[in-house]
């Protein structure tokens, strides 16, 4: 008895038809009319009668359709299984993130997903949270870590929270220190480099300066985070940044914000409507693994001391919720 003996019988069965049934698992009708012989003679039994041109089942087909229905299923379980495992071994993940993440948060993450799956391809695409909703929408990403709220109307995201961040202010370790911990109201005037537009980052200290009375003053505008990082090692101004980034970037200065600060949310989507691929679910799964870990580098980060102590921070444990539906904005 072989498989495509059973693929043919049940296509038979359930159209009644030789001929149709021919054209549904693709092969000629003689064909087929052939191995259901050949199945017949096998088991010493006819499983169709064929009286005036009606195919019907006989007892022993119908005896054996739903085994044959069993047998197929497992078998397409079984193909899937392996196919899973060896997406493991050799597939590939599409994976968005914002700048900041990628800097902050993504390193130690896929450091522990490369070296469990080794022969998996890391493919990361670098993007503001409004393009990265753009394209997981058009299937062009497995996952993308985007930065929360995402306010505008988008597809229909499943998303769970990694993480809620403090952002803090960074400084030069040459320039005079700054009060600690710093207020909204301490940055007027005081020479900031800024982000370019789109960036969530801008977007948020503009708003929160503009929230305390003033509007912020830019030294240099337009960078990306290792361009403003670097422009504040030269001593050209402040900037804030997520705690996560700020304990990367030893050789800075690290200041609070007082409370209630400024606080950032990230979190992992995919399509609601699609389920990932199994290399996709499995770095998820390192994600969530790594949450803990991630959330005691963001406190460790508002704690870091350069030149001088920081204020404790207060990065807080992120809830995980289970299909969200998320929108767009430009997050980065």
């Amino acid at each position: 008895m072989q498989f495509q003996q059973l693929l043919y019988f049940v296509a038979v069965a359930e159209t009644r038809h030789f001929t149709r049934a021919a054209e549904r698992v693709h092969v000629s009708q003689p064909s087929l009319s052939q191995q259901i012989r050949a199945l017949e003679k096998e088991l010493g039994a006819e499983l169709f009668s064929r009286a005036r041109g009606n195919v019907a089942l006989t007892d022993a087909g119908e005896a054996l359709l739903p085994l044959a229905r069993r047998i197929l299923a497992d078998t397409e379980t079984a193909r899937h299984e392996v196919q899973e495992l060896v997406q493991l071994r050799r597939g590939r993940v599409r994976l968005g993130a914002t700048p900041s993440v990628c800097t902050g948060l993504l390193p130690d993450v896929l450091r522990a997903f490369h070296d469990l799956h080794p022969g998996i391809e890391l493919l990361i695409e670098e993007s503001g949270s409004h393009d990265l909703v753009r394209e997981l929408a058009r299937g062009a990403l497995d996952l993308a870590l985007v930065v929360m709220p995402l306010p505008a109307a988008s597809p229909a995201l499943t998303t769970v929270e990694l993480l809620h961040e403090d952002l803090v202010v960074v400084s030069s370790a040459a320039a005079p220190a700054p009060r600690r911990p710093l207020r909204i109201t301490d940055l007027e005037g005081e020479p900031l480099v800024m982000f370019r537009h789109g960036y969530d980052l801008r977007e948020l200290t503009v708003a929160a300066c503009r929230a305390a009375g003033f509007e912020p003053s830019f030294t240099v505008e337009g960078g990306e985070m290792d361009a403003v990082l670097g422009f504040v090692r030269a001593g050209l101004g402040m900037a804030v940044v997520p705690s996560m980034v700020a304990g990367r970037a030893r050789d800075l200065r690290v200041t609070a914000l007082a409370r209630p600060g400024l606080r950032r949310t990230i979190a992992l989507a995919h399509r609601s409507d699609v389920a990932p691929p199994r290399a996709a679910r499995e770095l998820q799964r390192v994600l969530l693994a790594t949450r803990a870990a991630a959330q005691e580098g963001a406190r460790t980060a508002e704690g870091t001391r350069t030149a001088g102590a920081a204020a404790p921070g207060r990065t807080g444990a992120a809830a995980v919720t289970h299909g969200q539906t998320a929108s767009a904005s430009d997050s980065s």
